[in-house]
């Protein structure tokens, strides 16, 4: 899933400064999961940001409503009924749902409430770790199902470094070493003489360089309309 955290609710004091309605919109799916954007998120940061500006001296109201999917334009299109009485939208969505507010409803000034961080898992209670960087060009088949590139701090495809200490990665010795947790996993699936075979210099165009990146399925694709 993806996961993100609040922004301090003094930098969203400041970037909702001149503003005195606002629509607070959370997402109910993976920010409501790691409890940053969900129905009681939204609720608990609408009255903090209601108290503050009091406090400030400039009362703001804030309403609060919460869709199903913030990145898909057909579960935002409901929310074009009543947002003229609203100055701002502010987004308890991922970056993805902010842009995707944005380009439905240009004329109006949308904000994130959230820094969106990385896709991962929970791994304890209160707890989200990296596992997937969206690449591009997955090799778990390889690796085990652990992924060197989201869990290796640098990336490295064949193999630790020589900085490792006790399986333990040398940049933060409280994160174990990806390779590591590679050998082990495929060593216990008798698997392990596989990482013998060297990989060849990763082809990083799949991953962020060129653009944003876009995925096309032409099976899935509607027909082009007909010319009249």
């Amino acid at each position: 899933m993806i996961v993100a955290k609040q922004k301090p609710l003094s930098e969203l004091t400041a970037m909702l400064d001149g503003y005195r309605n606002v629509l607070a919109v959370g997402c109910g799916t993976c920010v409501t999961v790691c409890f940053a954007g969900g129905v009681k998120e939204v609720g608990i940061l609408a009255s903090a940001l209601r108290m503050a500006r009091r406090l400030d001296g400039q009362p703001m109201s804030v309403a609060e409503t919460t869709v199903q999917r913030q990145c898909e334009a057909e579960y935002i299109a409901p929310l074009a009924e009543g947002l003229d009485e609203f100055d701002a939208i502010l987004s308890l969505g991922c970056g993805v749902g902010v842009q995707t507010l944005a380009e439905r409803f240009p004329d109006k000034r949308v904000l994130p409430a959230l820094d969106t961080t990385f896709m991962g898992l929970p791994t304890e209670q209160g707890v989200w770790e990296e596992r997937c960087q969206g690449c591009g060009h997955c090799v778990l088949d390889i690796t085990g199902g652990i992924c060197p590139v989201s869990r290796c701090a640098k990336q490295l495809m064949n193999g630790p470094c020589g900085g490792s200490q006790g399986g333990m990665c040398e940049v933060d010795s409280d994160t174990p070493c990806a390779w590591q947790l590679i050998w082990e996993r495929l060593d216990r699936q008798g698997l392990a003489d596989r990482l013998l075979e060297i990989q060849p210099p990763r082809d990083w165009s799949t991953s962020r360089d060129g653009g944003p990146r876009r995925i096309v399925r032409d099976d899935l694709r509607l027909p082009p309309p007909e010319d009249v």
